[in-house]
């Protein structure tokens, strides 16, 4: 089994301005990189969605990622302060018949 090749955010950005800013067509820049085609079409069009964003690496997250990763953890941690309330409130209720 080959290992996957991993390319740095600087080869990437590289390769999409020989296809965005130099006119190269898709093909021509892959042939002279030795990648795929497909491969720098997927690239292309992620830095185009992403407004800059796009390579980041493993694990780091968009400002929007990270923002819904907080919010979900906050949901979490007040929905189980609201369980602990509840119980505590049946518990004193019981205490004080």
């Amino acid at each position: 089994m080959t290992t996957r090749k991993k390319y740095s955010k600087e080869f990437k950005l590289d390769a999409i301005s020989l296809v965005l800013e130099q006119d190269y067509s898709r093909a021509e820049a892959a042939r002279s990189l030795d990648i795929n085609a497909n491969m720098l079409g997927r690239w292309v069009k992620e830095h185009q969605a992403d407004d800059g964003q796009a390579f980041r690496g493993n694990g780091k997250l968009t400002p929007e990622q990270e923002e819904l990763r907080n919010l979900r953890t906050q949901v979490k941690r007040l929905q189980m302060e609201k369980e602990i309330l509840k119980k505590a409130t049946v518990f004193f209720a019981a205490e004080t018949k």
